[in-house]
């Protein structure tokens, strides 16, 4: 027999063919059986939207920075300006604020160029950093509000904006510091002295009312010098009541939750005083100095209202020229004595105007019933 052949013979029942390898077929078992219900190819998307929401937020901070910056720069170089070049003179003061706006979109401008190839810069160490350096720009700003400087430019400012109302509320302004000013330091702090056994009250008809306590104590200080008294033109206790609408003892009462007033009582007087303070403020449209005006005129002759609707005027500025001399002087020495209050509560003391760098710090603390903050 022949060996060889018999080996070599495909139909030999002897030798088996090789198994095929599935690889392919185990691969794609695998993969389509793989372990548990994880779905590895949406961890990436996962990844890629978290960091979509870094990158948005960073962009975010980085941007409020640099607008709170921007807005405290533009204040400011506008504020200058405006103080710097006030006139009427084309060539000598109009000419210079235009170029002076000019410079300030070009440096914006410039300014923004190379944030942006600076930002480029940064990004390559870290995406942190850009926020972070415009957080400190931005930071800078309360620092720069508490400046001498930046209050005279912001008040430039208000002004450059707010045109005759703003240029008018800044005269009156003034005026009441000049008034707080002439006061004497002594006497104004016995004044002060005396206000704390009718403190409470006080408080009391402030935070019913919804008025700025130091107001109220500015109008006490003004009636009676928080000395309670009859006076011989028919005021009572320590406001002076003399005549008020019934609307406002009616208010009075149901605050107060008793059926009668008394004035002789400071608690009754107080919450009489200030249902009536707000009764004018809300007649004469929430203008502060016209609504003092009308508490101190009361109803005689037909109201404030009807005085100004006589004489064509419109507001306390042009009113003014038509007064006496106590009713036009009224609103600036309230609001002297409201200043006093509001200071000696902030302060502990009395700052004297006249002091370093005092005036700018009494400015910026501001008057009360004002709205002269940022």
């Amino acid at each position: 027999m022949n060996k060889t052949a018999d080996t070599h013979n495909p139909e030999s029942g002897n030798v088996k063919p090789k198994p095929r390898r599935r690889r392919a077929a185990v691969n794609r078992g695998r993969a389509e059986n793989g372990s548990g219900n994880r779905k590895p190819r949406k961890q990436p998307r996962r990844s890629q939207s978290g960091g979509f929401k870094n990158t948005l937020l960073l962009t975010g901070i980085e941007i409020l920075g640099l607008s709170v910056a921007a807005v405290c720069a533009v204040i400011m170089l506008l504020g200058y300006s405006a103080g710097r070049f006030s006139g009427t003179s084309f060539f000598g003061h109009l000419l210079p604020f235009t170029a002076g706006v000019l410079i300030l979109i070009v440096a914006a401008a410039l300014f923004l160029l190379g944030w942006w190839k600076l930002r480029q810069w940064l990004r390559r160490y870290s995406e942190f950093l850009t926020p972070a350096l415009s957080l400190s720009l931005a930071l800078l700003a309360p620092w720069l509000v508490t400046h001498d400087q930046f209050t005279l430019a912001y008040g430039n400012f208000r002004t450059l904006v707010g045109g005759k109302e703003e240029a008018g509320r800044m005269t009156i302004s003034h005026q009441v510091y000049a008034a707080y000013r002439r006061h004497d330091a002594a006497q104004l702090q016995k004044m002060v002295n005396r206000s704390q056994e009718y403190r409470q009250a006080i408080e009391d008809a402030a935070r019913s009312f919804a008025i700025d306590v130091h107001l109220l104590h500015g109008i006490a200080a003004m009636e009676s010098s928080f000395i309670p008294r009859d006076s011989h033109d028919g005021g009572r206790g320590l406001f002076q009541i003399t005549r008020v609408p019934e609307t406002v003892i009616a208010q009075a009462r149901k605050r107060l939750n008793v059926e009668k007033i008394v004035l002789e009582n400071p608690r009754h007087n107080a919450f009489v005083a200030a249902a009536t303070f707000k009764h004018y403020l809300a007649e004469m449209k929430d203008d502060l100095f016209l609504g003092l005006l009308a508490y101190n005129i009361g109803p005689a002759n037909g109201g404030l209202r009807f005085i100004m609707q006589q004489y064509g005027a419109t507001d306390f500025t042009t009113i003014q020229p038509y007064l006496q001399t106590l009713p036009r002087d009224y609103p600036i020495r309230v609001l002297a004595y409201s200043l006093a209050f509001r200071l000696w509560q902030q302060e502990g003391r009395l700052l004297a105007y006249e002091e370093g760098n005092n005036a700018m710090r009494i400015q910026r603390i501001g008057i009360p019933g004002l709205r002269a903050g940022l």
